[in-house]
């Protein structure tokens, strides 16, 4: 029935599936035997949470630099978080506006920030990514993780008074646990799977397509990749917790920074890609580094100061989304 459509193409929405599914069970088993060791409902968030959301990224990024292909290891994390920005982010602020809470974003932005700094200095200055600046954004990870966990302390969350219903309990036994664990390691080879097939049949739809394996990282699979994160902020927007997205967004791009770019960087160091080149540079020293560097500012600058979010944000993050991917596939 379907014949006319090469098998890359199949394997390629396939790994997609895998993915989204893989880590929506390993997101679930983590929040399971988290809550088993009653570790408080905000620090599973900002770390087990986060952590199975950005897994897609991670997984794609790894396999990609393992089997040189590092122009879909850089492309996926720039394309992230432009995504997870000017796209994802974008439709929650223009579709409900909020509020913002401006010291829980202080951190975290300038965390990002002097992470991107650190980032745009190698590609600039040096032109790639070697195993000490990998290194590097691992243990950026690490520091991270580390304030997460000391700031939860000093501000410890109440646990709740509400009875556990009958399921939640029978679930606590050591079978529970048991289940949860299993859970959690075939979501995470589903991942692997998934994310085998995304790089393979990406590479080969770019070159069929006669496109840069960068560009299609940079769009196409980086929204794959960053599903996980659009079901979030529409579960959060429906649920009418628009601002709780906010904070998934800033997170899920340190993860891409730092985890994503880190891992890859260190399994295997590759150069900035050159592939496509806009005004005689290479594209993404030209427009990808500096369009996600811009829409970052448009998205947190504002809340930093004016401690909300307004709709002008949210439409001017989609324009500048739309042209980006305009860019990509009709000029590039």
């Amino acid at each position: 029935m379907f014949d006319f459509i090469p098998d890359h193409y199949f394997l390629f929405v396939f790994g997609l599936i895998l993915l989204i599914k893989g880590g929506d069970w390993f997101v679930d088993a983590a929040t399971g035997i988290a809550k088993r060791f009653k570790l408080p409902e905000l620090l599973i968030g900002a770390t087990v949470v986060s952590i199975g959301t950005t897994l897609p990224e991670v997984m794609t990024s790894a396999l990609a630099a393992a089997s040189g292909s590092g122009e879909i290891a850089y492309g996926n994390a720039i394309g992230s978080i432009i995504c997870n920005t000017a796209l994802i982010a974008a439709i929650t602020i223009t579709v409900k506006p909020g509020r913002a809470d401006k010291r829980s974003l202080i951190f975290p932005v300038c965390f990002f920030f002097g992470v991107a700094a650190f980032y745009a200095v190698n590609a600039y200055f040096f032109g790639r990514f070697d195993l000490w600046s990998g290194i590097v954004l691992l243990l950026a990870f690490v520091v991270y993780m580390v304030v997460n966990v000391l700031n939860m302390k000093k501000n410890p969350v109440e646990e709740s008074d509400e009875p556990l219903d009958e399921c939640e309990i029978a679930d606590d036994s050591k079978y529970g646990l048991v289940k949860d664990i299993a859970v959690l390691v075939f979501g995470a080879l589903v991942i692997a799977v998934g994310a085998h097939l995304l790089v393979k049949s990406a590479t080969v739809i770019a070159t069929e397509l006669g496109m840069s394996e960068s560009v299609i990282a940079l769009t196409v699979v980086a929204l794959g990749t960053s599903l996980p994160e659009l079901v979030t902020a529409i579960t959060a927007l429906i649920k009418g917790h628009s601002a709780l997205s906010l904070g998934n967004i800033i997170g899920a791009n340190i993860f891409n920074l730092v985890l994503v770019s880190g891992v890859a960087v260190t399994i295997s160091p590759f150069p900035v890609p050159d592939s496509t080149t806009l005004f005689g540079n290479a594209a993404s020293l030209v427009l990808d580094i500096p369009v996600m560097l811009a829409v970052m500012a448009i998205l947190t600058i504002p809340a930093i100061f004016r401690g909300k979010l307004s709709r002008v944000q949210g439409i001017a993050l989609l324009a500048i989304y739309a042209a980006f991917c305009v860019t990509q596939f009709a000029v590039l």
